[in-house]
């Protein structure tokens, strides 16, 4: 099973060690391959996203990603977060999964990767407006929200579509096809909420949610919503999923340029990205599981500042790999 690893920009390079090391305490047979991407692709090449970093993900089972973005190319015509669009769409990933895991709360976020203001028309006009354009085709709602559904099925059954049904046309088409979606699944409760009583109830009560459905931008915004309101960005993970194609596992955190370094980045979210990878784009759903109690032991055990204490990175990832050399027979 090949996996390519895109370090990225900041501390990515030092939270995908972390992984790198549980992935190879895992029994696993995994092939992991690193290459350029975001400040170091264009370091190296002129372009984020090498043709030859492409051509390699494209071959891959999996790609795990760390993070992009830097100062040194903010007011640049090149930037690494460039590279993250690009390789989105020409994976083909459609379907954002952002689990949040807190005591009492158990939700995971679709978000819709293919369309809406990120993808759609954009320009400047003469005058000096600016516009961004969001588009939706049926298609696009259908396949993320049966994505959605399928995921109930092995949850509480329920799923929540957040919008903006009284003021967005595409809104309003994402709730018909949504209702569509729905006849095929009578034991999954669907309800609608407005995308600012999402926010609010994300806050408030996260544990209500059990599937929660969105477009692009609003799945964005409430993921990391979500993460902050339940222990932080650096806590949760993401996958990005494609119909047939190689899916893109990567922690919800920025590259965080200010800490990087400095070995004392919060590897969880990187690490509870791996376990994504494990489970939804490698099918080792008993490997997933283990190491996601890794970080669970590793949180309670060994925190990093972010969460009050004083472990580095690597006395986070030491622990992880510790938790897993002493379970691994378990999976073996």
């Amino acid at each position: 099973m090949k996996v390519v690893c895109l370090s990225g920009d900041g501390i990515g390079p030092e939270v995908m060690r972390q992984a790198l090391r549980a992935l190879e305490t895992l029994p696993l047979a995994l092939e992991l391959e690193e290459r350029p991407f975001g400040g170091p692709g264009i370091r190296e090449t002129g372009d984020p996203l090498p043709p030859a970093t492409l051509e390699a993900c494209r071959g891959a089972d999996a790609v795990l990603l760390a993070a992009v973005g830097s100062p040194e190319f903010e007011r640049a015509a090149v930037r690494p977060e460039q590279g993250l669009l690009r390789i989105r769409r020409e994976l083909g990933v459609f379907a954002n999964l952002r689990p949040v895991r807190a005591p009492g709360v158990d939700l995971i976020i679709v978000r819709e990767l293919s369309g809406g203001l990120y993808y759609g028309l954009k320009g400047r006009r003469d005058d000096g407006t600016a516009f961004d354009t969001c588009e939706y085709h049926p298609l696009q709602i259908e396949r993320i929200a049966r994505t959605a559904f399928e995921l109930a099925l092995g949850r509480r059954r329920e799923v929540t579509v957040a919008d903006k049904y009284g003021v967005l046309e595409t809104s309003r088409l994402w709730r018909e096809v949504a209702d569509e979606v729905a006849t095929g699944y009578p034991n999954v409760k669907l309800e609608y909420m407005l995308v600012d009583n999402a926010a609010m109830q994300l806050v408030r009560d996260p544990g209500r949610f059990d599937v929660l459905l969105t477009e692009n931008t609003f799945g964005d915004i409430l993921s990391d919503v979500a993460a902050v309101a339940t222990g932080g960005v650096g806590l949760a993970p993401s996958a990005s999923l494609s119909a047939d194609g190689p899916g893109i596992f990567e922690p919800v955190h920025g590259s965080a340029p200010d800490i990087a370094g400095q070995g004392i980045a919060n590897p969880a979210g990187m690490l509870r990205s791996a376990a994504l990878l494990l489970g939804h784009g490698l099918g080792r759903a008993a490997e997933a599981g283990l190491l996601n109690e890794a970080v669970d032991d590793a949180l309670r055990s060994t925190p990093t500042a972010d969460l009050g204490g004083t472990a580095t990175t690597a006395d986070f990832g030491d622990a992880v790999v510790a938790f897993l050399r002493a379970n691994a027979v378990q999976v073996s």
